[in-house]
This record gives structure tokens, C-alpha cells and sequence, in this order.
């Protein structure tokens, strides 16, 4: 058979059927509280308060591109390879900024 065929076709079943059996187990789960007398309330998502991913994910993508920067600038004025320059200045900003991001939530929340 046509392997250029077959791979995505058999992607897209295994991602549907994953679906299916999540939501079929997740609908029979809350059909089984209801019958026994627990509230429907309980399946409705509650706001987190305290979620920061959004600062956390736009910090950690500015660390990024300052280390594509950075790493650009390491490249062009030391001996440094050209992907040795990158990665390193790429991981270390990224990192800096996920960690700029646990410092804001965790000055936030303090009580």
C-alpha cells in the first residue's frame, strides 16, 4: 500500500479515537455521580484566580528571542560555533524568563 497515505490516515484515527474514548469514559463518570446523587455544579470549570500562564508562556518567548539575539551577537564577536552560540543563549534566556515568571506569581500571591 501507499505509506503517504497510510501514516496520516492512521494519525488521524488513533487522535479521534483517543477523543472518543476520553469523552465517552468522561460522560459515563459523571453520569455514575449524578445517579448517586452528587451535584452537576461540581462539572463546571471554576476560573483560576492565580493562573499566570499567559505571563509565564510571553516571558519565556522573550528569553527566547533575546537568545537568538544574544547568540547572534556571540556568534559574530567571539570564537564561539555558530550552534554552540545559539542553543546555549536560547536555553539560558528561555530559562531566565520562566524563571522572571515564577518570581512575578510567586510575589503575587504572597498573602
Amino acid at each position: 500500500m501507499n505509506e503517504d497515505i497510510i501514516i496520516p490516515v492512521s494519525f488521524f484515527a488513533f487522535v479521534f479515537a483517543m477523543l472518543y474514548v476520553y469523552l465517552t469514559t468522561r460522560n459515563k463518570e459523571r453520569m455514575a455521580l449524578i445517579e448517586k446523587g452528587a451535584d452537576p455544579s461540581l462539572f463546571k470549570a471554576k476560573p483560576q484566580v492565580g493562573s499566570f500562564f499567559t505571563l509565564k508562556m510571553g516571558l519565556f518567548f522573550m528569553g527566547i528571542a533575546l537568545g537568538v539575539l544574544f547568540g547572534n551577537v556571540l556568534d559574530l564577536y567571539t570564537g564561539l560555533e555558530e550552534g554552540t552560540a545559539y542553543v546555549s543563549m536560547i536555553f539560558l534566556f528561555g530559562g531566565l524568563g520562566l524563571i522572571a515568571g515564577y518570581w512575578v506569581q510567586s510575589n503575587r500571591e504572597k498573602p
